[in-house]
């Protein structure tokens, strides 16, 4: 299969091909990236995060089914928890998203979080070029909800949706000093239930000490499985890329996203060169034993790695 040829053509088949050589960290994949990479920064990429089980997946499952009644192309990335057996995605969202598996604008991919710190992995940054280039209009990344993954989501979302439920009582105080603050729209989802407009104005009252002023998270009551106010948050998530844009403020999360990206690509970099160091010398072992035995401390131990990684690099060039 050409999968240069099907990226250009949008094909769901040369996609995920694509994205199964990013995750298995192709080198050929980053190539094919580079040479389409002008075609990305199209898509709008919108976030979901929020506590286990505020029903993320049905709001991302009702959100593009909402954006392919409107003609456009919707991408769902479904970020699981990884499984320490086998690194695959052990939650299985296409399953539930079975009914949308079956349109061919619509491109649905679980993938693991595969021990990132941040919860998203590098493959993940790669599956959103991908959707990008093969012309997906919005990208759903749908975020585990445990651990800093929410946090990690607004490096790479241009609009974070944050679901909750009734029922978090002090929950929602203990998570706001990280979650709250990234949040550019809220659904409180399961409104039927008992202490939805409770959990609405914790909310708000949440929002109010945050202190915004320039732009305030508009909080939205839903009950996603009977798609009771999605066409509400859908124009929630319109209205805030509305006003990212006029502000400016759309341009400037993205240059952090990609100042981000760089960095983190870098890091990484860096770290494989320090691992192919390790396998070919003692040079690693060497400092470590230094340090322990307190012949050394671990900032001058990490200034010497650095040097011999330029040593080795000087002389591979010459």
């Amino acid at each position: 299969m050409d999968i240069r040829a099907g990226l250009s053509s949008g094909t769901k088949r040369a996609a995920a091909r694509l994205i199964t050589m990013i995750e298995s960290g192709s080198q050929e994949a980053i190539e094919i990236i580079k040479e389409f990479y002008h075609m990305t920064g199209r898509a709008r990429i919108i976030g979901i995060t929020g506590p286990p089980g505020a029903g993320k997946s049905t709001v991302t499952d009702k959100l593009a089914k909402l954006v392919r009644k409107k003609g456009k192309k919707a991408a769902i990335i479904a970020v699981d928890p990884t499984s320490p057996f086998s690194g695959g995605a052990i939650l299985g969202d296409r399953i539930r998203m079975s009914d949308l598996n079956t349109d061919e604008g619509v491109f649905i991919r679980s993938m693991g979080t595969r021990g990132a710190l941040g919860g998203l992995s590098k493959a993940v940054q790669g599956a959103i070029k991908v959707m990008d280039i093969a012309g997906y209009d919005y990208i759903f990344v749908e975020t585990v909800g445990v651990g800093q993954s929410e946090i990690d989501i607004v490096k790479v979302a241009d609009t974070v949706l944050m679901v909750m439920v009734p029922g978090l009582g002090d929950d929602i105080q203990a998570i706001k000093a990280g979650i709250m603050e990234i949040g550019d729209i809220f659904a409180v989802n399961k409104s039927d239930r008992e202490g939805a407009e409770r959990a609405a104005t914790e909310i708000e009252i949440m929002l109010d000490l945050n202190g915004m002023t320039e732009y305030r998270p508009p909080v939205k009551n839903i009950i996603a499985r009977d798609n009771v106010g999605i066409e509400e948050l859908f124009e929630a998530i319109e209205k805030h890329n509305e006003y990212m844009i006029s502000s400016g403020n759309f341009c400037k999360r993205r240059e952090k996203a990609i100042e981000t990206e760089i960095f983190e690509i870098f890091k990484e970099n860096l770290l494989g060169r320090i691992m192919k160091l390790q396998k070919s010398t003692d040079y690693l072992s060497d400092l470590i034993l230094k340090v322990l035995n307190k012949e050394m401390d671990p900032y001058s131990a990490a200034s010497e790695l650095s040097n011999i990684l330029n040593q080795e690099e000087g002389r591979m060039n010459g």
